[in-house]
């Protein structure tokens, strides 16, 4: 799918992306590692409309959350990857968070993102003990938004 349909999966949804190139040999690894910028999977985490900032027109976008690298528990480093709406990249569904997961915001409105999906309220809660998002706000994933996906045709991408 482009990229425009990715708009239309839900918040905490695995996308993957790929240029539809063939996996180079393990033993190529300039050649891998290139490859692997191409072609990956990563957690949406945000989506952002097209903005006018001073003359200059940003075309819509979204992130993804890619990895996390660190040790003993210690993140210190998060891979998040945007691509505009314009990527020539193919873009394609992996998995939805599932009926009852609740995703944690770092805020409220339209430019807020998701910094954890828990599979439960309990797991959110405990979870923001631990992490301190003191604007945080929760949004349970219900049944009813998994069949709008499915009635409006997002679930078959």
């Amino acid at each position: 799918m482009s990229a425009h349909l990715v708009f239309q999966a839900p918040i905490g949804a695995i996308i993957s992306w790929f240029d539809g190139t063939p996996r180079p040999p393990a033993h190529h690894r300039r050649k891998l590692s290139s490859w692997e910028t191409n072609n990956s999977s990563g957690r949406l985490i945000r989506k952002q409309d097209e903005r006018v900032v001073g003359s200059v027109t940003l075309a819509a976008n979204f992130t993804l959350h890619e990895a996390d690298h660190g040790s003993g528990g210690v993140i210190a480093i998060r891979i998040h990857r945007s691509f505009s709406i314009d990527s020539s990249l193919r873009f394609s569904v992996l998995e939805r968070p599932a009926v009852g997961a609740v995703r944690v915001f770092d805020g409220a409105g339209d430019d807020a993102e998701l910094v954890y999906l828990a599979g439960n309220r309990a797991d959110a809660e405990e979870w923001l003990t631990r992490h301190g998002y003191l604007n945080a706000v929760l949004s349970e994933i219900t049944a009813d938004a998994v069949a709008a996906d499915a009635v409006e045709g997002r679930t078959a991408v």
